[in-house]
């Protein structure tokens, strides 16, 4: 598939029939991610790869309300999916990466951050993973983890402090009911809306 059309054709994903996805899939998408740009070739990113059935359960007992006992319309159609990949960054990585010679800080000061790019990058990561989601012909969807269910998510996992999610992924091939929500409400943004040349 042209990049172009993978561009046009990626959507939230948030239903799945529990076809199994093909490993090789999952395989390259995680090698397309570590591709992804990072500020000073940090690379400061982690993915958790939840592909058997029992460790997918596991994350949405820890992370969905009620543990997923009583799944509403959202819930019963993303835990169906065969594969999630938790993203995690790691602002120390950055931190401690342009205390090095040849990045010239002498510390590990996060106030000269214009943004928070450990995060940033580790997104751009997570991006590659849904296009290529899209190229193979599947369905995926990026989603946060709730702030308030973070911790027992580490600890069911064993994700170390520094390390920190700032989303999952679905990976799974789309039922027929998938794509749902805002796009069905909402239009998408033109350039003519969002570029300024020149001035705003």
């Amino acid at each position: 598939m042209e990049l172009s059309e993978v561009i046009r054709r990626r959507r939230m994903v948030r239903a799945y029939t529990d076809e199994p996805v093909d490993a090789s899939v999952v395989r390259t998408a995680l090698e397309h991610a570590v591709q992804a740009p990072s500020a000073g070739f940090t690379q400061g990113w982690a993915f958790l790869l939840l592909d058997r059935p029992a460790d997918v359960r596991q994350f949405w007992s820890v992370t969905a309300p009620d543990g997923g006992s009583a799944p509403d319309r959202w819930l019963a159609g993303m835990s169906r999916a065969p594969v999630l990949i938790v993203a995690l960054s790691c602002k120390a990585a950055y931190l401690d990466r342009y205390a090095e010679p040849d990045k010239g800080w002498t510390d590990r000061d996060e106030a000269r951050w214009p943004a928070p790019y450990w995060d940033i990058d580790t997104g751009m990561a997570a991006l590659l993973i849904l296009l290529t989601a899209v190229d193979q012909g599947l369905g995926a969807c990026f989603f946060g983890v709730p702030p308030e269910r973070v911790d027992a998510f580490r600890g069911s996992f064993g994700v170390p402090d520094d390390r920190h999610p700032i989303g999952a992924i679905t990976i799974g091939h789309p039922a027929p009911d998938a794509i749902a929500g805002s796009p069905r409400t909402r239009k998408r943004l033109t350039t003519a809306d969002v570029v300024h040349r020149g001035k705003w």
